[in-house]
C-alpha cells in the first residue's frame, strides 16, 4: 500500500472512529457534519437490502433531514432516555475509484438504559462510500446494515 493509500486508510478510520464518540457522547448536532452536502444515510436489516428493498428503517437523504432528526430528538420527540456505546471491527478498504473509497467495518452497540440495563441494540456492518473535500474524509453515503430484522423500539438516535 503506497503512502498516499496508507494516508488516506488513516483518515476514513478517524472518521469512522470519530463519528461513533460523537454519537457515544451524546454530541449528536455533530453527525451531519460526517456527511458530504449531498450525503445519505440509511439503516436497512441486510436480508431487505439483499432482495433489493430500497426503504431502510431509517433514511435520510442529505445532511439537512439528520439536522431535522436531531432537532427532533432533542425538542419532540418522547422516548425513555439512552446510551449508546460503539464497538468497531477493524475497518476494510474494499476498492477505491477516482478518490473514492468503499469501505466496510464491523459494528455492535450496546444501548444503556436510565435504569443501568444493558443489552446488545444492534449488530451488523457499515458500508461507507467515503470522499475527500478539501482534504477532509466525509461519507458520501452510509449504509447501515443490521443483522437482525427486529428492532425492539424506535430508533432515534443514530446507529
Amino acid at each position: 500500500m503506497s503512502l498516499d493509500k496508507i494516508a488516506a486508510k488513516s483518515a476514513i478510520v478517524d472518521l469512522i472512529n470519530d463519528y461513533a464518540h460523537a454519537i457515544d457522547d451524546d454530541r449528536l448536532e455533530q453527525w451531519p457534519d460526517f456527511f458530504t452536502t449531498d450525503g445519505r444515510y440509511t439503516i436497512i436489516p441486510c436480508d431487505s437490502h439483499a432482495k433489493g428493498y430500497p426503504v431502510g428503517i431509517m433514511n435520510c437523504e442529505s445532511p439537512g433531514m439528520m439536522k431535522d432528526r436531531v432537532l427532533a430528538y432533542r425538542k419532540a420527540n418522547v422516548y425513555e432516555p439512552h446510551w449508546y456505546r460503539h464497538l468497531l471491527s477493524a475497518t476494510r478498504v474494499l476498492s477505491e475509484d477516482n478518490g473514492a473509497y468503499y469501505v466496510e467495518t464491523s459494528y455492535a452497540v450496546i444501548r444503556t438504559m436510565q435504569d443501568g440495563t444493558m443489552s446488545v441494540f444492534s449488530a451488523g456492518k457499515y458500508c461507507d462510500h467515503v470522499v475527500f473535500q478539501d482534504g477532509i474524509a466525509r461519507f458520501r453515503d452510509r449504509l447501515v446494515l443490521t443483522d437482525s430484522n427486529r428492532v425492539d423500539t424506535l430508533i432515534v438516535i443514530p446507529i
